[in-house]
């Protein structure tokens, strides 16, 4: 019987690391059609042209048409109607672009064909992040390894939740599966770890709890970093554009199909509020595994510490911006170093610091 269970195991253990692996490559397909929806959605001449046009005329409040008439046999000719804007200083009311597809028929289906690609390399990734728990028979994030194959699915999870509740962030779809493929690429070549059992200090129903927790906020939380990072490019260019400058050519191909600075602001501000205060749960949750197990809450482990370090980077951030002066990109840069204390947290503990932490391995 034991050795049956064992050879189920490994079975297991190996349909896992296949479908891991058809993952990345059905990952790498939508890789390359999220590349085809960025390059035929780019608009020509003409439309960049119209898009200028049309921002310039948006941050205008009032705008008065002039139109001149020429009679000509009995016949009303029109001439072009001028349009005389008014514009409002200190003020910026950008609209959002029209997404990576650039508003475009071709752009619009190779980025439906990233997506369902997105969806089914989710659903295989998810099938072996499932197969692997079933051979160890816990939960499936007890080393780096694990973890990072989880937090992928979680993180591309997440980004499919959002396109359901029809939220517009297919722009987000690139990065995305670039992150993904090289965080999969990472486990399955340095993080790679045999399935086996845990250690006792870990064999607690916490584990399913504790880390869960974590590895939702992570996922999130690269969300909102993504959304920053994409913000700050956003509202250099959108500077650029209110002083009179000259963005090249790619930045207006690229950058100018982008959401709005101040929506991508709000964006990247309303995830990482909303999961915030999960992961100051996650913090609490890991205090009382740690009571269990080691017979303390809080003893000032390396990992102890970078979570506490990454939650008040994340509450400067809230602060931040709801503090006068220090919105927009002074708040971005602090949540994008709240992000990186986060993946330190991560990697740069788990492997170079020696902890408490460090019984799982990679």
């Amino acid at each position: 019987m034991n050795l049956a269970a064992t050879a189920t195991n490994e079975s297991l253990a190996q349909l896992s690391d296949l479908l891991i692996y058809s993952s990345m490559a059905v990952y790498t397909l939508a890789f390359f059609a999220h590349i085809a929806e960025w390059v035929f959605g780019s608009r020509s001449k003409v439309g960049r042209t119209a898009a200028a046009l049309t921002q310039q005329a948006s941050t205008a409040p009032a705008a008065a048409v002039t139109v001149k008439v020429k009679q000509a046999g009995g016949t009303a000719v029109l001439d072009k109607p001028k349009v005389v804007t008014r514009s409002a200083a200190g003020t910026r009311d950008v609209p959002d672009g029209p997404g990576a597809a650039g508003g475009t028929v071709k752009g619009d289906l190779y980025g439906r064909i990233a997506v369902s690609l997105t969806v089914l390399a989710f659903a295989i990734e998810a099938a072996g992040v499932v197969s692997r728990a079933l051979s160890v028979q816990r939960a499936p994030w007890g080393n780096m390894y694990e973890f990072s194959t989880t937090f992928s699915t979680v993180a591309v999870g997440a980004y499919l939740g959002f396109l359901v509740a029809k939220k517009n962030i297919r722009w987000i779809g690139l990065p995305l599966v670039t992150t993904v493929l090289l965080d999969l690429g990472m486990a399955t070549t340095w993080l790679k770890t045999p399935s086996d059992q845990l250690v006792p200090a870990l064999d607690s129903y916490w584990l399913w709890i504790h880390v869960s927790t974590a590895i939702f906020c992570g996922a999130v939380f690269y969300i909102g970093a993504v959304g920053t990072l994409l913000y700050l490019f956003r509202d250099s260019y959108e500077n650029k554009l209110a002083t009179g400058g000259n963005p090249g050519s790619f930045a207006r191909s690229v950058l100018e199909r982008l959401p709005s600075a101040a929506s991508l602001d709000k964006f990247s501000y309303r995830v990482n509020a909303a999961v915030f205060p999960l992961w100051t749960f996650t913090i609490i949750a890991g205090a009382i595994w740690a009571g269990d197990a080691w017979g303390r809450y809080w003893g000032w482990d390396a990992k102890e510490v970078w979570s506490f370090i990454t939650w008040v980077g994340y509450a400067a951030y809230l602060h931040a911006r709801a503090t006068a002066g220090w919105k927009g990109r002074k708040a971005a840069y602090i949540a994008l170093i709240a992000f990186a204390c986060f993946l330190f947290n991560y990697y740069g503990v788990n492997i170079f610091v020696s902890s408490k932490h460090s019984y799982a391995g990679v």
